[in-house]
């Protein structure tokens, strides 16, 4: 199993390109001179690029190589996964992309400060980079340690490169290239993913005859609509655990809302969603059906027993490197799929995390920084977790065992953080306060969850009908066995034990949740948010939206007090463009200040419920 010249070029192809669309985009147009171009793309992006985008940024190589896994050892009931796209792309284009694109912002977690305090903005920021640093050091490390493992590729030269590629394009070219580069990684994965389905049932007799020896062996899953959230995986786990694990991603998750940010208007952003959709299902399929294929391969041309993969994350490279090494080319193309996955997921982590560090950190504490320093020191930013990221990837090789918990936090904090959005948009009462120690309370909840179910795992036995593979104890069998295919408890678990075999699909719904109810306690006990103090445009009417039916004088008491009439009415009139003061008019009282060819905006100190520039 070895590259040849052909795969070696095609692969060096993949990073070329992707460094001459950064390149391309440094020297053409404002070349990436201002903050709004590098962090925003001067929110001028089709709704198209956008949307594959949205795909490319978690459809990592931990999918790539982990779902096919999953499929192959467990059967189909992971697909019913696909059930929780449509509201979990429907609740963000309606909900929370309205509210972040009007408030014109540039981190997500402006909107916190808007919606409580600078305190609990900062606890956001806070734990948002401490979730994407520890996760990108690993998907950058794994891929590359599979591949070492089955091609014996040389491991550090293969981080080094992937990760000095990303840092040159992301520095170079800002949100514009970084979206372009994901919509090229997009079409290689779907031709590699493509490439192996085709070849691989061609070979054992078609994909009807791979559907009907999967279902003689019984991994085609039927419908599992048992309640019992501690079942591994049913309908109920996947369709409904599934929602609150894609509105983390989806709804506030900072690399996917500085995309919809990138739009230019709030219909381009809504339509990008409304995109990502099939595509979602697309990559689904395309996941399961190799896992399918490569199950059907293995019972009729199995390897020598020297020659089986040790982890099951493995399982995917030995099968391509299997069924092409007779085609030149197409293992190249593969495992140009397998980077393009985790080249779009690394670049997409430095570009958001230089935006909230700027936004969130720099600039509240340097408010005279000049447009020139602040694009030098976010480029700075990029470049600077470009290279935190190779360090994360060795610290990575070092830890061994400790990274199962490490993996999992990237699970673990997206519930906690879109609990507090949801406490602070759908909830006018709630304050500061209840903000962040629902927050601490709803991480706390996930990290003792989350470790302990690790830990308690490790002690569990395979589920029923699942293929057992040897288990190694290296850094791909945790990917594996943590983000995909968690052993689960054994039978009949008591206490904690029972506590901890929650399925790992209902982890971001019981942590958000937790924050919710929290949150909501203590604002009570300390004193609820004053209905004149809340800035309207950071909440959004759920209940009097839902229950329009009503009369209208029951749908204001569902306000709890807060005025949504300047809302309702720009809902009413699609036809408005703007609501900024144009130039040539006198500003509407000293609370505004003029920007340059750009009419008025607040003005700095101004109350936070002033309005601000909204385009629609």
């Amino acid at each position: 199993m070895e590259f040849t010249v052909i795969d070696y070029s095609i692969f060096a192809l993949l990073l070329v390109l992707s460094s001459a669309i950064g390149l391309f985009y440094a020297l053409s147009g404002d070349r990436q001179r201002t903050v709004q171009e590098f962090l925003l793309a001067n929110r001028n992006m089709g709704f198209l690029p956008v949307a594959l985008s949205l795909l490319a940024t978690f459809q990592s190589a931990v999918a790539i190589l982990g779902v096919p896994a999953e499929i192959y050892r467990f059967g189909t009931e992971y697909w019913f996964l696909g059930c929780s796209y449509f509201l979990g792309l429907l609740i963000p284009a309606h909900v929370f992309i309205p509210v972040f694109y009007r408030l014109r912002i540039t981190s997500t977690y402006e909107y916190l400060e808007l919606r409580f305090n600078k305190t609990v903005r900062v606890f956001g920021t806070i734990t948002f980079i401490f979730q994407m640093v520890i996760y990108m050091g690993v998907v950058l490390y794994a891929p590359a340690l599979a591949l070492n493992a089955v091609t014996g590729f040389d491991l550090w030269s293969a981080v080094l490169t992937m990760g000095l590629v990303c840092t040159l394009y992301t520095t170079l070219g800002g949100l514009k290239a970084v979206i372009w580069t994901d919509v090229f990684q997009t079409l290689v994965m779907f031709a590699g993913q493509l490439a192996v389905i085709l070849v691989g049932a061609q070979r054992v007799g078609g994909m009807a005859r791979v559907w009907h020896l999967a279902e003689q062996e019984g991994k085609i899953s039927g419908i599992d609509l048992d309640p019992d959230p501690f079942k591994r995986h049913t309908f109920w786990t996947l369709a409904v655990g599934g929602v609150f694990m894609m509105l983390s991603l989806y709804g506030v998750n900072q690399a996917q809302v500085q995309r919809y940010l990138s739009a230019r208007s709030e219909r381009e952003a809504k339509l990008s969603c409304y995109a990502v959709f099939p595509c979602q299902q697309i990559v689904l399929c395309l996941s399961c059906l190799t896992g399918l294929v490569m199950f059907v391969y293995d019972r009729e041309h199995p390897l020598a027993p020297t020659q089986r993969p040790g982890s099951s994350d493995q399982l995917v490279l030995y099968f391509v490197m299997d069924v092409l090494q007779d085609l030149p080319g197409l293992p190249g193309l593969f495992v140009a799929c397998l980077f393009s996955g985790c080249l779009s997921t690394i670049s997409s982590a430095f570009n958001s995390l230089a935006t909230v560090t700027m936004e969130d950190l720099v600039r509240p504490h340097c408010p005279g920084l000049s447009e020139s320093r602040a694009t030098l020191f976010s480029k700075l930013l990029a470049f600077g977790y470009g290279l935190l990221c190779l360090g994360m990837a060795y610290v990575s090789s070092m830890l061994g065992p400790v990274l199962q918990a490490a993996i999992s936090i990237f699970g673990m904090v997206g519930g906690p953080l879109l609990g507090l959005f949801c406490l602070g948009m759908f909830f006018p009462c709630a304050n500061s306060v209840g903000a962040v120690v629902g927050l601490l309370a709803g991480l706390a909840m996930a990290f003792w969850v989350g470790i302990g179910s690790l830990l308690h795992s490790m002690r569990g036995a395979p589920p029923p009908n699942s293929t057992v593979l040897p288990t190694v104890g290296n850094l791909t069998t945790i990917l594996a066995t943590t983000l995909l295919a968690p052993t689960p408890a054994p039978q009949s678990p008591t206490g904690l034990q029972k506590f901890y075999s929650l399925s790992y699909m209902w982890y971001s719904a019981h942590n958000s949740t937790t924050v919710i109810l929290v949150g909501l306690l203590v604002s009570l006990l300390t004193g609820p948010t004053p209905a004149a103090a809340v800035d309207p445009r950071t909440i959004y009417p759920v209940l009097p939206r839902l229950l329009c039916c009503l009369p209208q004088k029951y749908r204001q008491r569902l306000c709890c007090g807060v005025d949504f009439s300047a809302q309702d009415a720009d809902h009413a009139d699609a036809t408005v463009k703007s609501n900024r003061v144009p130039n040539g008019l006198a500003p509407p009282g000293p609370s505004w200040q003029e920007e340059e060819g750009q009419g008025y905006i607040r003005a700095a100190g101004a109350p936070a419920y002033a309005l601000q520039e909204t385009s629609f």
